[in-house]
């Protein structure tokens, strides 16, 4: 075990950017500095591991310690070796019969393959999620004949309408609960994913694998897909502009929100003392 080593995981939207989509300066120096100090910084998000890998270039992650957790968990790529640690994804055959289902709800629905977000309808909630992660789209009249590998995710999309959604969510995924999980990365964002894949799973394989202590990790996070991670990890810390009972979940809330430094808060108060 590392015993001095610690692992900072943390969540984008929300936590490590500001609204601008914007890593700040602040933020940027204390995640540089726990690297400088032989920390381990994993970027876990709900996002495609091609958004998650181009925010991390960005960011000039490329060293040994630095990691990215994408689709909730369901893969791990090490950035320093430039290659995949972990994946788990959703049965091809599932494709069809949850795009059927989410389109007679009149929900929108896409999944994804190895470089493009794939729907089957030309609609605002595409064309935001495109221009919101950087992901380019494709839309196909069959989405399930098009993919040549088993997705990672599937994320079903309707503004302004959670409830319809969590019903969406109750009455027809539930029929698939020993196939998949699901959960609400936003009041708008409806998660699909293999069952057992969930941020705080990758959390307790990411330890195991770098031989790190439970003990000395450290999640950051602000939305219900967090929340598992949260649990997971010695010290949760909630952003304090997380999204309504998000809070209850972690056991330290930060002062400053994701637009004032609020991750560079965290580091310093749990990696850096």
């Amino acid at each position: 075990m590392q015993s001095n080593k610690k692992i900072l995981f943390t969540d984008l939207d929300g936590t490590l950017l500001n609204d601008e989509k914007q890593i700040s300066p602040g933020n940027q120096a204390a995640i540089d500095e726990a690297l400088s100090k032989g920390h381990a910084i994993v970027i876990s998000t709900g996002r495609s591991l091609t958004s998650a890998l181009a925010l991390a270039k960005r960011l000039g992650f490329s060293g040994e310690d630095c990691y990215v957790i994408a689709w909730n968990g369901g893969q791990i790529y090490d950035l320093y070796h430039e290659k995949t640690i972990y994946s788990r994804t959703l049965p091809r055959a599932l494709v069809r019969p949850l795009f059927d289902a989410a389109d007679a709800w009149n929900i929108h629905i896409q999944t994804y393959d190895s470089s493009h977000v794939l729907s089957e309808h030309d609609t605002r909630m595409l064309r935001d999620y495109e221009r919101f992660t950087g992901h380019p789209s494709r839309v196909v009249a069959n989405v399930d004949r098009v993919l040549t590998e088993d997705p990672h995710k599937i994320l079903a999309i309707l503004y302004d309408a959670h409830e319809y959604l969590d019903a969406f969510r109750e009455k027809i995924l539930s029929s698939y609960s020993d196939t998949i999980s699901s959960f609400f990365s936003s009041n708008d964002y409806l998660e699909i994913v293999p069952i057992g894949v969930s941020k705080g799973s990758a959390i307790r394989w990411m330890c195991d694998y770098l031989d790190v202590p439970p003990e000395n990790s450290v999640a950051a996070g602000d939305a219900q897909n967090d929340i598992s991670m949260l649990e997971a990890a010695q010290i949760g810390a909630v952003m304090c502009n997380a999204f309504p009972g998000v809070a209850e979940h972690g056991n330290y809330v930060t002062q400053a929100d994701n637009n004032h430094d609020g991750l560079a808060e965290i580091i310093r108060k749990f990696l850096l003392q």
